[in-house]
């Protein structure tokens, strides 16, 4: 972004950090699809900084968080903050309010349909769960989108009146068995899959996250209005500075009361959460589009403008597909430097490997949008 007296963003410039939070996300999120953390989590590494590192990258089990618990809000989050810039360029375009309208709803239904399939076709029949990331999005954008009309304000208060509403949902829920509103499996949340699904969901993820985590996109889209006003960058920095901290420490105050569990996304994990992502953005912005920092940043953002292929290509067995061939002989080559070493290098190898296919969409111009 170029810098201006006003600290405006010109309609035809982007917000580069967002692009790069949007890669950077992207990126960490086909990992998973690859072997990589799982051999770094390894109990033989236990104790080594190696084990730390790939323990981070796995959800934690429970009550508590981990960093790759961020990576969810992050994604709901940036989309956020790119619907006031989608819908400001469209409308530059020429596209009228219906238009939009209907692209936005159209969109979220293709996004929740398309993250209801890949449930279907890992076990090869038809079930009805809703925990994935494109799930969930199909339900979070068009509940921020709807609202973004109104003043940030409004938007801020209707976000914690859905927090508090799942609060209490949790809390008073009078069903035998799934009235213990922080006990795996004995929640609201569980009975709402048992109810649409027949079955619970492994690990005990709840499809009703939906919901709560929607917050993180309201808040994107109050980020990004807040991004494309006239206020100067420096005074941008310091709200987003200032909200993120707030953030951090009413969730991490709110843990007392209510813990914070990703699993289930409790009030006080989204706020916390939320916090940690307006601090992740905000070092974005600082870094990149006012100290200008930016040459390294294509390697990520190339990810980015690509994220539902990649997303969709690593989920229904791309990856699988990479780590097939490139195993033999990355274990090959490595084995002198023991089993665990040599799974670890396999995994970087297909995470690069998933990366360059985006690289090479990129360069020939291949961009998959709905």
């Amino acid at each position: 972004m170029s810098q201006s007296t006003t600290g405006r963003l010109p309609s035809q410039e982007r917000l580069i950090s967002l692009d790069f939070f949007r890669g950077i996300t992207m990126f960490l999120l086909i990992a998973e699809w690859t072997i990589l953390f799982s051999a770094m989590a390894d109990p033989s590494l236990k104790g080594t900084i190696i084990y730390f590192i790939g323990e981070q990258f796995h959800h934690h089990p429970w009550h508590g968080m981990r960093f790759w618990d961020l990576i969810q809000p992050f994604f709901m989050f940036i989309v956020g903050v790119a619907i006031p810039l989608s819908v400001k360029n469209r409308t530059e375009r020429g596209d009228s309010s219906s238009m939009i309208r209907n692209h936005a709803i159209k969109r979220a239904i293709i996004l929740f349909l398309l993250g209801w399939a890949l449930y279907c076709i890992g076990p090869g029949y038809i079930t009805f769960r809703f925990q994935n990331v494109l799930a969930q999005l199909g339900i979070t954008y068009i509940i921020a989108f709807l609202l973004m009309r109104r003043s940030w304000k409004t938007q801020f208060l209707i976000s914690l009146a859905i927090l508090l509403s799942v609060e209490l949902l949790y809390r008073i829920f009078p069903v035998a068995g799934f009235n213990e509103p922080f006990t795996p499996a004995k929640n609201f949340g569980a009975w709402f899959d048992l109810m649409i699904s027949g079955e619970l969901s492994g690990g005990h993820w709840v499809s009703f996250n939906a919901f709560p985590t929607a917050a993180h996109t309201i808040w994107g889209v109050i980020t990004g209005q807040f991004l494309m006003s006239a206020r100067p960058d420096k005074k941008k920095l310091l709200t987003l500075v200032i909200a993120g901290l707030a953030g951090v420490i009413a969730g991490f105050l709110l843990d007392y009361a209510t813990p914070i569990i990703k699993r289930i996304s409790t009030s006080s994990f989204v706020i916390y959460s939320g916090g940690w992502t307006l601090l992740a953005l905000a070092f974005s912005y600082w870094l990149i589009d006012i100290k200008k920092y930016r040459n390294w940043t294509k390697f990520f953002v190339i990810v980015g403008v690509n994220p539902l292929f990649i997303y969709l290509f690593a989920h229904v067995g791309g990856a699988d597909l990479i780590h097939s061939v490139v195993k033999p002989f990355t274990l090959g080559i490595f084995s002198w430097a023991g089993q665990i070493t040599a799974e670890i290098l396999t995994g970087f190898t297909v995470w690069f490997c998933l990366w360059y296919i985006t690289y090479w969409m990129y360069k020939h111009k291949i961009f998959i949008k709905i």
